[in-house]
């Protein structure tokens, strides 16, 4: 496998030494091109230690959140061959593009039409069969292919995505970065039968995923 410099080093310069070992995980971000995610203008930028603006003109903000976050995330929800794995707020794909490197079969939604589409045909184009992408709101989940093992959040949640969590299997996980309290944590979820335990991984601030925003609070 002919890997670029620039994903090398990502890997080994900002995932490897944030605590990721699990190498499935690894030779996944190694084998997925992330450059093909992002806008042709900023192919130099696909690499870096930062959230990637992906979105179309016009549109709300959507971003790929910081490599390092998405892989520590991964490792924590441990995704077996044989799961069944929401990706929410997929943007134009990356995280579920090295979820289905793990061997799962997998489900994307984004709320963006257009950045659904253009999921679309990037993982026809790295001949990524195992992975649907939907265009949905990204509260809601995708009730049809539930339930899930896994769901991860592709960005934070202010809220308690509750119709999320109903779309999880008994001991299924969800992981994403809570920004319900301060500082933003990236959390796992868990069922057990109808209760969700929740435990703190690390701090992490990554952009809302929409949606997923607390309702403001009016004071009259």
């Amino acid at each position: 496998m002919s890997v670029s410099p620039a994903r090398q080093k990502m890997v080994d310069g900002q995932v490897r030494p944030s605590d990721v070992t699990d190498t499935r995980i690894i030779d996944a971000m190694l084998a997925v091109p992330r450059e093909v995610f992002v806008p042709p203008i900023h192919p130099a930028l696909a690499y870096l230690d930062l959230d990637l603006d992906v979105s179309e003109v016009g549109s709300p903000k959507r971003f790929l959140i910081k490599p390092v976050v998405m892989a520590k995330m991964l490792q924590a929800a441990d995704i077996k061959e044989s799961d069944n794995v929401l990706v929410v707020g997929a943007a134009t794909g990356y995280a579920a593009a090295v979820v289905a490197k793990l061997g799962c079969r997998v489900t994307a939604t984004e709320g963006d039409p257009t950045l659904a589409a253009n999921a679309t045909g990037i993982m026809v184009l790295l001949g990524l069969g195992n992975v649907t992408v939907r265009a949905a709101a990204a509260a809601e989940g995708d009730p049809a292919s539930a339930p899930f093992d896994v769901i991860v959040l592709n960005g934070a949640t202010e809220i308690t995505p509750d119709r999320l969590y109903q779309q999880l299997k008994e001991g299924g996980r969800l992981v994403g970065v809570f920004a319900t309290t301060q500082p933003p944590r990236a959390t796992i979820v868990t069922r057990s039968h109808d209760e969700f335990g929740n435990r703190a991984l690390f701090d992490a601030v990554v952009p809302v995923l929409p949606g997923l925003e607390r309702v403001p609070a009016f004071i009259f």
